[in-house]
């Protein structure tokens, strides 16, 4: 009988003392609650206010245009090229004199990103020639269907400026021989 009632006292003993973690650990968790309690809030209301981003940060894709309307991009496929996870099509076209999209000989008839492919590295930000792509700091892109994030001309052409025409501006040389706008 005096093994039966040892290992009875061992157990007792052993569950008192996961009972004291138990009630150590209770006591810990309370204590940051009560740390925290006296701080003001940092919940944001989201859909009504939003966080603000960093200035370095790469969000919605824009295809821009001139003061005057006309479209940058000029179909070169350079975004394309440069985009390691070949998310960007291009398809280039001709301007022409009665249809003019861009100050150059061509535009892009078709531009398409396919978002659930890029990885919103800025590869195709830096490498175009005229700053056409450009990563906004729009972060909503969430969507319910996959074929809604494959991301079209119409859709990242931002609006038709709203003031006077003016002309594009054109490219000037450098003292160092390079090309600038």
């Amino acid at each position: 009988m005096g093994e039966v009632g040892c290992s009875a006292r061992v157990q007792r003993e052993a569950m008192a003392h996961d009972v004291a973690k138990d009630i150590a650990a209770l006591v810990k968790g309370l204590a940051t609650t009560f740390k925290h309690l006296g701080r003001p809030a940092t919940t944001v209301q989201y859909p009504e206010e939003k966080r603000p981003v960093s200035p370095r940060y790469r969000g919605r894709h824009m295809l821009m245009r001139y003061e005057d309307g006309l479209e940058r991009c000029i179909g070169c496929s350079l975004c394309a090229g440069a985009c390691p996870s070949r998310a960007i099509y291009v398809e280039a076209a001709e301007n022409t004199d009665g249809e003019r999209h861009s100050p150059g000989e061509r535009y892009a008839r078709r531009y398409e990103i396919n978002l659930i492919r890029c990885i919103f590295c800025g590869m195709c930000e830096e490498v175009c020639p005229t700053q056409a792509i450009v990563l906004g700091h729009d972060y909503e892109l969430a969507d319910y269907d996959r074929a809604d994030f494959i991301y079209t001309k119409e859709r990242l052409l931002v609006p038709q400026p709203t003031k006077g025409p003016t002309s594009p501006p054109t490219p000037s040389p450098t003292r160092g021989g390079g090309w600038v706008r």
